[in-house]
């Protein structure tokens, strides 16, 4: 593996590549990766990056919005078939339906869509940055009312957080966090007692209601960096949990259930990395029409977020 590090090490340095890693990746990634984190994180390391090449270990939307936002660079995905099932449950008719059915309504998507989606909504989030922006718009441009997709709970926990907002929901969803259920939080609470239970916003209203603390994978890992507690249960994908457990062995920390691994996150290898770089294969493309309109979304965003 030492070898397979060096050489995807020197290719980057031959042909100007930056390697970008969503932390649901496999732990190995992070040998070669310049930028390891969540969505929010990412998107803006690939707006500021002067390399020629992105390599983005993650999945299909993700390095699409490293495309949007950096029209031209060759963005590379490992593996293509690497997608998002949430990012599947909703393609360009399914979102135009979906403002027919709520005319004059503004639409926030949830980073986790394609380009195409994308290009049919006012404004992006991430699940780091969903609050503020849904906030903004409020504030900004007098908005009590949204469409959100794809993701239902995320939608649902931003209206709950905020209160005097409607939020009108997508029925979508992440299958790998709707695997852990309000059962599995009270089991995990008894047997570890004085832990602090962490979850992402994307799990089960019901689930979140039970946690001390809820935010991205980013905020996650964050919280149980810096705070004061040694103990915690981690309601999210399994690699950060891996990533907590390597840098920070002096505390504990407790994966809900084993099974919550998204399947589509762990396709990438160091070897796939190192052939997409070594033959500069699967590169990203969005249509220019609606690669204007995305990114118009995405980088309003970005402003916000600042």
């Amino acid at each position: 593996m030492n070898e397979l590090v060096e050489k995807i090490n020197e290719l980057k340095k031959q042909k100007k590549a930056v390697i970008l890693a969503h932390c649901y990746q496999n732990a190995e990634i992070d040998e070669v990766a310049d930028f390891v984190g969540d969505s929010l994180y990412l998107s803006q390391k690939a707006n500021e990056t002067d390399a020629e090449i992105i390599v983005f270990a993650g999945v299909y939307f993700m390095a699409q919005t490293a495309k949007l936002l950096s029209p031209d660079k060759k963005v590379l995905l490992p593996r293509l078939e690497s997608g998002c099932r949430m990012a599947d449950m909703i393609d360009l008719e399914q979102v135009r339906e979906f403002k027919s059915k709520h005319p004059n309504i503004p639409v926030i998507c949830y980073i986790n869509s394609t380009a195409e989606v994308k290009s049919e909504c006012d404004m992006c989030c991430t699940s780091s940055n969903a609050v503020k922006i849904v906030k903004t718009m409020q504030e900004r441009d007098g908005v009590d009312e949204v469409l959100f997709l794809p993701d239902t709970y995320l939608g649902k926990w931003v209206e709950q957080q905020l209160g005097n907002v409607k939020i009108i929901t997508y029925p979508g969803f992440c299958p790998t966090h709707l695997q852990i259920k309000p059962k599995d939080i009270l089991e995990a609470r008894k047997k570890y007692p004085d832990a602090k239970v962490l979850a992402h916003p994307e799990c089960h209203q019901e689930v979140t209601k039970l946690a001390d603390y809820v935010g991205s994978t980013t905020g996650i890992m964050k919280y149980a960096i810096e705070s004061d507690e040694k103990q915690f249960i981690i309601a999210t994908e399994k690699g950060v949990v891996d990533r907590l457990k390597r840098d920070y062995p002096e505390k504990e920390f407790i994966l809900i259930k084993e099974s919550i691994i998204c399947p589509n996150m762990k396709w990438h290898t160091l070897q796939d990395i190192y052939n997409a770089l070594e033959k500069e294969q699967h590169e990203i493309t969005v249509d220019e029409e609606i690669a204007k309109k995305a990114v118009t979304c995405i980088n309003r965003m970005l402003e916000i977020s600042k």
